[in-house]
């Protein structure tokens, strides 16, 4: 498992980090591909980066096992788990229902701080659009779900999104949000917002659902093209 790249260490108090804070270091090199599928993950190289116990280690890849991120074979140790593009289709039917509802649920309940923190989001991925920014864009894009989820209110999808929405396949940001893949995600984006704006939570819905199915259209097209 190589990590080479300096980073300041956690806030991990006296006792080293906690198995949670490990987890989530793990998850988020997962979910920007530095921990790629089939990869081990070597539980000294861990302890050494993190600064972490052996035990705490163990517990945060059981954590990240029981959310389908890891694999823990008897003898061989952890490695990220690979996903069949079958599997990322569910994955994403999932995200359609559960997104969809927060959509609904956003746009009766979110507060006005937070409606007006998604338009200024909005702001922000129109800019990347205009400079043609991918990589700036996925992050934003990132935040801008996340904030719909938050401003449902219903900390149960919450809860099952934060497990579905790690990248099982690792894609370059340049590869997923192309120049046209760009404009088209965004007017998605616009068209959301206008909706919430506007009260239509059913509409919202409706137009979160087509968006993440395009989504995974794109990905299963770009699947396509590497492997072929």
């Amino acid at each position: 498992m190589e990590d080479r790249s300096p980073e300041p260490d956690p806030a991990t108090g006296p006792r080293g980090p906690s198995a949670v804070q490990i987890a989530d270091w793990v998850r988020q090199r997962i979910r920007t591909g530095r921990f790629v599928p089939g990869q081990r993950l070597v539980e000294v190289d861990i302890i050494r980066q993190m600064g972490a116990s052996r035990s705490r280690v163990r517990e945060a890849l059981k954590r990240l096992e029981g959310e389908g991120l890891v694999l823990i074979e008897e003898f061989r140790g952890a490695s990220v788990r690979s996903s069949s593009m079958a599997e990322v289709r569910q994955i994403y039917r999932a995200r359609m229902a559960l997104e969809g509802m927060a959509a609904h649920d956003f746009t009766l309940d979110a507060d006005q701080t937070t409606r007006a923190r998604l338009v200024a989001l909005q702001d922000e991925l129109d800019t990347c659009v205009r400079e043609n920014a991918p990589e700036r864009f996925g992050r934003l894009n990132t935040e801008w779900h996340r904030l719909i989820v938050e401003g449902s209110g219903n900390a149960v999808i919450a809860e099952h999104l934060q497990r579905l929405n790690v990248p099982i396949h690792r894609l370059l940001f340049e590869s997923f949000y192309d120049e046209e893949r760009l404009r088209t995600a965004n007017a998605d984006h616009q068209a959301m917002v206008a909706l919430i704006m506007a009260g239509d939570a059913e509409g919202a819905e409706k137009a979160m659902r087509s968006h993440i199915a395009e989504g995974f259209k794109t990905l299963a097209r770009i699947e396509d093209e590497f492997y072929s």
